[in-house]
């Protein structure tokens, strides 16, 4: 998680900045900042505060719209490349089960055609052996040489 923030006018262009994590508990804090940039780990899921005021710096108002738009702008595009690295993840857990899918219809039309093909091959291998012995008798038949007497 990071944060990047501007004070670009206003009093000594300083703000307090905080950042509250989920269990109400302080992650970091910093008074007299004109700007900065934090980068912290978030160790759990859920929804942390970032607060800016000028409650310790004199009472003078502060522009500090640009850091509010820094900020949403940097969350979502960090939002964005989380959601589309849940959509690859999926894509690839997916793409398993789908080859697993492909492959046990290919295995099941290929035993059924070896089931079909494998009886007709020994019919066939048969009926070539029958023609080939028919032919050799039909040969020496032919060529016989018949003797009259």
């Amino acid at each position: 998680m990071g944060l990047i923030f501007e004070v670009p006018e206003g009093g000594f262009l300083a703000i307090d900045v905080e950042i509250i994590g989920l269990d109400n508990k302080e992650i970091y804090k910093g008074g007299w900042e004109s700007s900065g940039k934090c980068t912290l780990a978030a160790h759990t899921d859920g929804t942390h505060k970032f607060c800016f005021s000028n409650k310790d710096v004199y009472h003078d108002p502060k522009d500090s719209d640009r850091t509010r738009y820094r900020k949403e702008a940097h969350q979502n595009q960090l939002e964005e490349r989380i959601n589309e690295l849940t959509v690859a993840m999926t894509a690839v857990k997916r793409e398993p089960e789908c080859m697993e899918g492909g492959e046990r219809r290919c295995r099941a039309i290929n035993d059924n055609t070896n089931s079909r093909v494998v009886p007709w091959s020994f019919f066939e291998a048969l009926v070539l052996v029958a023609m080939t012995l028919g032919q050799i008798y039909y040969l020496k038949r032919f060529f016989e040489v018949r003797r009259v007497v």
